[in-house]
């Protein structure tokens, strides 16, 4: 697709949003309801460039903005304006889908945690802080995704922060393994605003599950509705139940979903395997994601729970 004429974000000067940037979360918006976007005199691109993969923006919101983003730097990849990383330069967590990762650790066995659809690092970074034993492996397509996430994301101080701890791969995150198998897998892949085609096959999901230690868990954006893809003919609510039915058919009943926002089909996470004790998990996780261990619910079909159309 020709990216040269498409439309970022809606009109800044039309009427439904005055001068405001309204931005989409790539799988997560309940912090931000309610609010319809951020001023546009508060918001200064960055960067701005065609990869062979992507549309690469970055974004400098004002610490001043009366936001939840204030004082971030968002990472956008496709022509709609989703966000597929968060940074704020003084704190891990970003209030956004990205920190449920770092709940992941205690319920894994010992070994390497791969991230697949690495980004900026928005996931990395609050594991490394908040889990001194853990070690990242992130696979990322795009070598410019890393190259801007290094120079305007923090990823290079926290390379050199975690020598040992943080391995960053180029290539197809879906050829990822590892010797012994991964303890855990955060699967974030998405591309022209839609969750990959591949995902909703359940071979790929064997594949996967087959690189896993044994008692290690994979755990995956599996998007929703209010991810909006470039093709407009597409839907990320259908997206998001056609790739929870690919996992069932591996996982069968240890697939548990997250659901991030009131609307079922609006923006979810799954996680498989038995769903742990969740007040023993809550002992081993920091206070800002305790809450999170309450929030999943055993898998179950949506279809009948999707807006019509």
């Amino acid at each position: 697709m020709n990216l040269a004429g498409a439309q970022i974000f809606p009109n800044p000067l039309s009427a439904k949003h005055g001068r405001r940037f309204p931005f989409t979360l790539k799988s997560h918006r309940s912090k931000y309801d309610g609010d319809d976007g951020i001023p546009i005199e508060d918001v200064k691109t960055l960067v701005k460039f065609k990869s062979r993969h992507n549309y690469i923006r970055v974004l400098q919101v004002s610490r001043t903005a009366h936001h939840p983003l204030a004082g971030s730097r968002l990472l956008l990849l496709d022509a709609p304006g989703n966000i597929h990383s968060i940074f704020f330069p003084f704190k891990s967590l970003t209030n956004a889908y990205f920190d449920v990762l770092a709940t992941l650790p205690p319920i894994i066995p010992p070994g390497p945690l791969a991230i697949l659809g690495f980004g900026a690092g928005s996931s990395a970074k609050p594991v490394l802080e908040m889990h001194p034993e853990a070690v990242i492996h992130g696979w990322e397509l795009d070598p410019s995704v890393i190259s801007v996430a290094r120079e305007y994301f923090g990823l290079e101080k926290l390379e050199k922060e975690h020598p040992d701890r943080l391995y960053i791969h180029t290539g197809n995150a879906l050829n990822a393994s590892t010797k012994d198998g991964f303890a855990g897998i955060f699967v974030d892949l998405f591309t022209k605003g839609c969750v990959i085609p591949q995902l909703q096959d359940a071979s790929t999901w064997e594949r996967l599950k087959r690189i896993l230690k044994k008692g290690g868990r994979i755990m995956a954006n599996v998007g929703g509705h209010c991810v909006e893809p470039e093709d407009i003919r597409k839907d990320g609510g259908v997206i998001m139940v056609e790739t929870l039915k690919a996992m069932h058919k591996v996982f069968g009943d240890e697939l548990f979903v997250l659901n991030l926002n009131d609307r079922e089909d609006e923006s979810s996470l799954a996680l498989t395997g038995r769903l742990p004790d969740s007040n023993e998990w809550k002992k081993a996780l920091k206070k800002p994601l305790r809450f999170y261990a309450d929030l999943w619910k055993a898998y179950a079909p949506l279809e009948d729970q999707l807006p019509r159309k």
